[in-house]
């Protein structure tokens, strides 16, 4: 298991993201707001830590303030993230505004280190709108000496409003040489390497989730549907994916994968209307997904769901 973006210090790839940060920093320009954008898993949260610890004099992981980044505890950086439903036992659909409205008191108080004041709001597509229009006001008449560190996989998710009040900072997939420095890093037995690396396209946090598929289960089972098995999908191999930790998720995942390879494939071979097929199932599957996780929809019917979508093809 790698390092929570939290206690992550040293990060490999997105040094020319981080650049643009660094340079408003060294020349006095620093900007009240950045968004992080880039696909799931790319390392978004772990760059937007990273950019609080050089603001915060906390990028070594011997001195005081650093350890307090990684214990929570440091006065002058608040996390704003979806919240775990404590009844289901996972993360809620939503950021509401109970849960943005401890910025505006952290906002009143003074750097209790002197320094900058960091907020970092993970997953902004996820806001409401109510705490969208919440943040959106602090963005409109942001105090001094205060970063506002905002990371999405969606940008068009966001009000255009929010999205115009911050600098852009976009992820790009990591090479195939950091790939392999990550999954060193993270314990991976060289022999998996190969299929992490095609699998997970750059993004680190994708890689390690597809390595919870280590016998190749879903992945098999994502081929075998794209063969025409997603037809005989019964509610009891349904229920055997929900049960799985993160089984659906993983599944969504490798079929999304399949299904925009093929719609390229298919539109670079001048087949527009299977090529349109495939474009439109992704899109589907990717949309049941985000319903899914957002509402906390029961997973069994889900995976029905994505059987029903896949075998229209």
């Amino acid at each position: 298991m790698s390092a929570t973006p939290r206690e992550t210090f040293n990060i490999i790839g997105h040094e020319a993201a981080e650049q643009p940060f660094r340079d408003a920093l060294a020349h006095g320009r620093m900007h009240h707001a950045w968004l992080l954008s880039g696909p799931a898993g790319i390392g978004k949260a772990t760059l937007a830590f990273r950019l609080a610890r050089i603001l915060l004099n906390a990028t070594d992981p011997q001195n005081a303030a650093g350890r307090r980044v990684t214990a929570g505890t440091h006065a002058d950086l608040l996390v704003i993230e979806r919240k775990t439903d404590e009844k289901r036992g996972r993360l809620r659909g939503e950021i509401v505004a109970d849960d943005v409205r401890p910025i505006q008191s952290f906002l009143r108080r003074t750097a209790a280190e002197g320094g900058w004041r960091v907020v970092i709001v993970d997953g902004a597509e996820f806001l409401n709108r109510h705490a969208a229009n919440a943040l959106l006001k602090l963005l409109e008449e942001p105090p001094p000496q205060t970063v506002l560190l905002l990371t999405t996989s969606s940008p068009g998710a966001l009000l255009p409003t929010i999205r115009s009040r911050c600098r852009s900072l976009v992820l790009s997939p990591l090479s195939e040489n950091d790939m392999r420095a990550v999954l060193a890093e993270q314990g991976y037995d060289a022999v998996e390497w190969p299929r992490l690396i095609a699998q997970a396209q750059g993004a680190p946090g994708r890689a390690e989730f597809l390595g919870r598929d280590r016998n190749g289960e879903m992945a098999r089972l994502a081929q075998a549907w794209l063969g025409g098995a997603a037809r005989d999908v019964t509610p009891s191999v349904a229920d055997q994916v929900a049960r799985q930790e993160d089984g659906f998720a993983l599944l969504c995942d490798l079929l999304g994968k399949e299904l925009s390879g093929r719609a390229r494939a298919l539109a670079l071979q001048n087949k527009i209307s299977l090529a349109a097929k495939a474009a439109a199932a992704f899109s589907e599957l990717a949309a049941l997904r985000r319903e899914t996780e957002r509402f906390n929809l029961d997973k069994a019917q889900a995976v029905e769901q994505a059987a029903a979508i896949v075998s229209k093809l």
